[in-house]
């Protein structure tokens, strides 16, 4: 996400310029992007990398810091305007609320902020006046959907996924699936997390969870439909019936780009689709059986309180497990599963409820791999 908003920025030195960069270990990359770009700012996340960025970087003005804190304090700095809040999972949560209460504009490209504590991050972003713009592809498609319709009540919104690598698989299949086939998604280019969640249909309900909060709906307004060939990212379905439908091929960085320069459409060179090399648009309901990480996410929607956050917490460590081959495929959605059934529910949390819910959700789900 960060170096296709990078791109973005290169095509457009008139309109953009990079502020702060922020990496967690990618120290070397953060380095090249800095002599790229120029920015005021660095962050490496890893704190035992930051004598080798401050090394790296010591010939140019670029400010270097390292450490979770860092990137909280980062995101309370004056210099900047917008924060493509696209930190991977719960990590996300702490510097864009920090950004909120600064007034900044959100390019939120980060779905688990909103997933774990999206009442408290909205009204945050409604007191401080602070714009959130929907960087996901399926949330951009919405938001471009609703330009001009904010007078017309929605009556549902339709977020297409692709299925991921393993559609039309049944559990004896998915019980053999190894880390690197899991990786290989047809259609988008993505981190190693959040492609394990889209081959498991966990995106897809982190998406819906976001979804409610963006767009103030309620659970019975948000539909998933399987669309293999990911040209409709999403759908808004109005009272009287229209159907509304963002188009385009699967490339980041169009709604990148929307968010930026909201709410003007500035011309790019990206690949344009040819409607007469797109031979089908297909439509399928999502296995929900075998796919049982959409059908505990839409629980999830359904019940809210902390039981969105307990979910993602879970996943977050059964994702991680699986990537480093401790657990199976369909393991993951057996931790997620267990984790929401034990930790304790709670109907209204505090934004201290939603950590302690975090914190106790991943202890849990780390007791079951015996991490």
């Amino acid at each position: 996400m960060g170096t296709q908003a990078l791109d973005v920025i290169k095509a457009n030195p008139e309109k953009f310029s990079a502020e702060i960069l922020t990496a967690q270990t990618n120290a070397d990359l953060l380095i090249e992007q800095a002599k790229a770009f120029d920015p005021n700012v660095v962050v490496i996340g890893d704190e035992s990398k930051y004598a080798y960025v401050k090394e790296a970087l010591a010939g140019t003005h670029v400010k270097v810091f390292a450490g979770e804190q860092a990137l909280v304090e980062a995101a309370a700095m004056d210099c900047y305007d917008m924060m493509l809040a696209s930190i991977v999972g719960y990590a996300g949560l702490k510097p864009t609320l920090q950004a909120v209460e600064m007034g900044k504009a959100i390019g939120l490209a980060n779905k688990e902020t909103l997933v774990v504590a999206g009442d408290i991050v909205m009204q945050k972003a409604a007191e401080h006046k602070a714009p959130i713009l929907p960087v996901d592809s399926e949330h951009s498609a919405i938001f471009q959907c609703l330009v001009g319709e904010m007078r017309n009540p929605i009556e549902r919104i339709i977020l297409t996924a692709s299925g991921g690598p393993f559609r039309g698989k049944k559990p004896n299949f998915l019980v053999n699936v190894k880390r690197d086939h899991a990786l290989q998604h047809p259609n988008w280019s993505m981190g190693a997390k959040i492609t394990i969640d889209s081959a498991t249909l966990m995106n897809k309900g982190l998406e819906m969870i976001e979804a409610k909060w963006l767009f103030g709906l309620k659970a019975s307004q948000i539909e998933v439909v399987i669309h293999p060939q990911s040209i409709i990212h999403s759908m808004v379905q109005f009272e009287d019936g229209s159907i509304k439908a963002q188009m385009g091929l699967p490339d980041m960085k169009l709604p990148i780009q929307y968010a930026m320069a909201f709410p003007e459409r500035i011309k790019n060179d990206f690949p344009r689709l040819d409607f007469r090399r797109c031979e089908q648009l297909s439509f399928e309901e999502p296995d929900l059986r075998t796919f049982r990480n959409l059908a505990l996410a839409i629980e999830a929607l359904q019940k809210g309180g902390n039981l969105p956050c307990i979910m993602n917490a879970a996943n977050e460590i059964a994702v991680w497990a699986f990537l480093r081959n401790r657990i199976g495929f369909l393991d993951m959605m057996a931790v997620v599963e267990q984790a929401m059934q034990k930790i304790t529910f709670i109907e209204k949390p505090t934004l201290d409820d939603y950590y302690e819910s975090d914190a106790a959700a991943r202890e849990f789900a780390a007791s079951l791999i015996h991490l």
